[in-house]
């Protein structure tokens, strides 16, 4: 287990790492490579909490493009994480299995990182009936085009796979569901990266921007503003770092809705602060505010993982105790 200040040590090399890169390469590819140099892989087999951590909040805060999502549930799924190697992520807002297979063939739609368009081979979820079954499908027997959505910078690309022959195994039960958590930790601890961004943006512009012979930050309305934005972020937090102390589908789910809802309210009361300027493309806010907005779809957008999870409750008509407090 990583102590404190390792801990420190490097959070603070990845996001200077992740940093570099952005401003020289401007991402993706390059971004991969660094994180392969500091150990990337290796964390995430020793220590994979930590790993998603504080890697996904570094590349939310710097809205980096890279490829590791795929390392992420490739993992959890008990295949071994490769450059070579793909993942078929569900379509957008779902978080069901994509693929589905009929004897030897296999057919599936999902989204997929920009990995798709290099790696040889892409690893396949399907669903046969109540049983859950994993294959290896090389790239050149798949669709992919680019998504050209709110965001085209984050390379996600469409992926149709209209009839493959593969070999499958069956996973274990309950496999598919634990891959699904981990990457909704994953990319909420990247939507929470990216709202901090957001809130220090604005709390810059405040500090900066005067008005009536004084900066903004003095007037209460603004201050308002931000201090909700922060109460937001600090709560979506607690409620990561609860999900990481109690791993399971369920507190996932919160952390994954939280995040969303999270993202919506600190983009609403900065941009509120920002006024004019956060919609021009002059300015950084935008970049961080369209990246939410895509990382908000993956596993399941906010409001239907709620909307699951009430139905999930009143099929039970019990409340999971979800933390040990």
């Amino acid at each position: 287990m990583i102590d404190a200040s390792e801990r420190v040590l490097l959070e603070e090399t990845v996001r200077k790492a992740i940093a570099a890169v952005c401003d020289t390469a401007g991402g993706g590819t390059a971004i991969d490579a660094v994180l392969a140099q500091i150990g990337w892989l290796e964390l995430l087999d020793a220590e994979p909490a930590d790993a998603v951590d504080i890697v996904f909040s570094a590349l939310g805060a710097a809205n980096a493009t890279a490829t590791v999502l795929d390392d992420v549930v490739a993992s959890a799924l008990g295949a071994s994480p490769d450059s070579n190697l793909a993942v078929l992520l569900p379509l957008f807002a779902a978080w069901s299995s994509p693929g589905r297979i009929d004897g030897s063939h296999l057919h599936a739609r999902g989204l997929a990182t920009a990995r798709a368009v290099r790696a040889r081979e892409m690893l396949v979820v399907c669903s046969s009936g109540t049983e859950s079954w994993i294959a290896t499908v090389p790239t050149k027997d798949m669709e992919s085009n680019a998504v050209h959505g709110i965001d085209p910078d984050a390379g996600i690309r469409a992926v149709h796979i209209p009839g493959a022959t593969a070999v499958a195994k069956q996973l274990e039960a309950g496999a598919w569901e634990s891959a699904v958590a981990l990457g909704r930790r994953a990319v909420a601890y990247q939507i929470a990266g990216a709202s901090r961004a957001m809130l220090a943006l604005a709390r810059s512009h405040a500090l900066e921007r005067i008005q009536f012979g004084r900066p903004i930050a003095r007037f209460q309305a603004v201050r308002h503003r931000l201090a909700d934005a922060l109460v937001a972020v600090e709560a979506l937090e607690a409620t990561l770092a609860a999900a990481r102390d109690e791993p399971n589908p369920d507190t996932a789910a919160l952390a994954k809705a939280a995040a969303g809802r999270t993202a919506r309210t600190v983009a609403a009361h900065c941009q509120q602060v920002l006024a004019g300027i956060g919609f021009t493309t002059g300015h950084p806010f935008h970049r961080f505010l369209k990246r939410t907005l895509l990382l908000e779809g993956l596993f399941g957008s906010a409001d239907d993982i709620v909307l699951a999870l009430g139905h999930q409750l009143l099929a039970s008509r019990r409340v999971p105790n979800l933390i040990e407090l």
